[in-house]
């Protein structure tokens, strides 16, 4: 008997250090809500995310809650961590520790079955597949007068469509072609025109992605065994097929390069591709064909959807304050001719454009939480123990908004970026691209598209909401990523 209840001891001992260990708050992780067995904080974040308008909004208020800049939470069986305020955003940002990217069921369901391209990869691929994007993107001539030269082409046929359509514009379908086809030039060495089938394939399958993934949640990375039980409702189904419809249009791609291939061509990014393949023979499995295709993908989802809806925000934002517009307009005016060629190296002569741009990034931040990261080794964070694996998500959206910094962040005023002298500073802090090694690889396409686009478009047109449709509020559409509101816009020519 006294040895039977010695085991019945040791067994609930055991089970109690068991569910503390699993279930309990590790020592030294950072403050936060009390979570509960296997959802852990789930179901508390999704009903405040969706009390308050976006999760980005949930997260700060927690932290604000339990007033700390490291935010100690679990989702499911993860541990997750959200930071908050430039120092530390900064220090997570560029610190090696957290270049990590999570290896969980969601991850390797975005890419194709398993973690590879670049912006999901880390450790020695992330850096092989970096490396050689960033290079032969240059090569080839991004973020140069190639790339301005395809971008103006753009432009002209942008104003087109604006001049046949000008009274019942949407401006989200309008610009969407034109940042995939210089993503696609680059890429596949062609450009697509718009009525082809093939772009509006492309774009439909970008739009669905991102609903899809919305859809989804956190539900899929934190339990992923209910694709089995509920894979419709969970999106599942969606995105597996999404991704086969992705693969198919990008492998019909891939391969008809293969069939036109010779040693030493590389007049776009999968020629150049083909050849690293060639000539390391798939080694270690850093370059393969897999590899290409999960490349290709990244590249499109790194500047497609972010650039056009901060375009998008841009221009209902001219409908939103006419005295903005008009200043734009003015400053435009100024500046250059009527008929005088724009770059971007022209941007330093409209200051108050610039600035204008960095209002827009600050207050529509389309990525208001940066991440996810994944910490590769124990860590110390403001105090806290920050053990390895986990999760790191990063709110930008706190920056962006710090009462103490902006003292009115909650008021769009692009004056905030220039000085008396009417020159832009106090920019350092608005960071939708990132900083350090993570650095978004579609930053320059997207300055450049942002600002020719823009300003062509405003120096020949005055825009106003189509007469008899809802007036938008200018509050986002919060997923995954921010979104405005659907608007129809009238142009009238200046």
């Amino acid at each position: 008997m006294p040895v039977l209840l010695t085991l019945i001891v040791l067994f609930i001992t055991l089970l109690l250090g068991y569910i503390i260990r699993i279930y309990g708050r590790p020592p030294g992780y950072p403050p936060g809500p009390t979570w509960a067995p296997i959802v852990g904080n789930l179901p508390q974040l999704r009903k405040l995310a969706k009390k308050l308008g976006g999760q980005h909004l949930a997260l700060w208020k927690l932290a604000q809650e339990y007033n700390t800049q490291v935010l100690g939470l679990k989702l499911g069986g993860d541990y997750v961590i959200t930071v908050f305020s430039y120092e530390v955003v900064k220090q997570v940002l560029l610190g090696e520790e957290f270049d990590g990217r999570p290896n969980n069921f969601f991850i390797k369901l975005r890419c194709m079955g398993s973690r590879r391209g670049v912006t999901c990869t880390d450790g020695p691929i992330w850096k092989a597949q970096r490396n050689f994007v960033t290079t032969h993107l240059k090569d080839l001539g991004f973020g140069k007068n190639r790339m301005e030269l395809m971008m103006k082409e753009e432009v002209v046929e942008i104003l087109e469509v604006i001049r046949e359509n000008s009274k019942n514009v949407q401006i989200g379908k309008l610009l969407a072609p034109s940042i995939i086809n210089i993503l696609w030039a680059f890429t596949s060495g062609t450009r697509i025109r718009r009525d082809d089938p093939q772009l509006n394939k492309l774009l439909d399958l970008l739009e669905k992605r991102t609903k899809a993934f919305d859809m989804s949640g956190g539900t899929l990375s934190q339990h992923p065994w209910l694709r089995y039980i509920a894979p419709e409702k969970t999106g599942y189904n969606l995105i597996q097929r999404i991704n086969a419809d992705f693969k198919n249009l990008l492998m019909g791609t891939i391969k008809e390069h293969y069939k036109n291939w010779v040693n030493g061509k590389d007049e776009d990014l999968i020629y150049a591709y083909i050849n690293e393949i060639k000539a390391t023979n798939g080694n270690k499995g850093i370059f393969t064909d897999e590899q290409l295709l999960l490349v290709c993908l990244d590249i499109f989802l790194a500047g497609a959807q972010t650039t056009g809806s901060t375009l998008d925000f841009m221009f209902l934002v001219m409908i939103l304050y006419p005295d903005i517009q008009k200043k734009v307009h003015s400053c435009i005016d100024a500046a250059f001719r009527k008929d005088e060629s724009i770059t971007y190296q022209d941007r330093h002569r409209v200051p108050f454009i610039e600035a204008f741009i960095l209002e827009i990034e600050r207050y529509y931040a389309v990525v208001p939480i940066n991440g996810p990261r994944r910490v590769l080794k124990d860590t110390i964070l403001e105090g806290y123990h920050i053990p390895k694996e986990t999760t790191v998500l990063i709110s930008l959206h706190s920056v962006h908004f710090d009462k103490e910094y902006w003292k009115d962040p909650e008021v769009f005023r692009p004056e905030r970026f220039l000085n008396d002298d009417g020159k832009i500073f106090n920019h350092e802090r608005v960071i939708n691209f990132g900083l350090g090694r993570r650095r978004c690889l579609g930053e320059i396409l997207a300055k450049y598209s942002i600002f020719l686009i823009f300003v062509e478009v405003m120096r020949k047109y005055t825009i106003c909401l189509w007469p008899g449709t809802k007036q938008p509020t200018g509050i986002p559409i919060h997923g995954i990523t921010l979104l405005p509101e659907m608007y129809r816009a009238q142009f009238t020519p200046r």
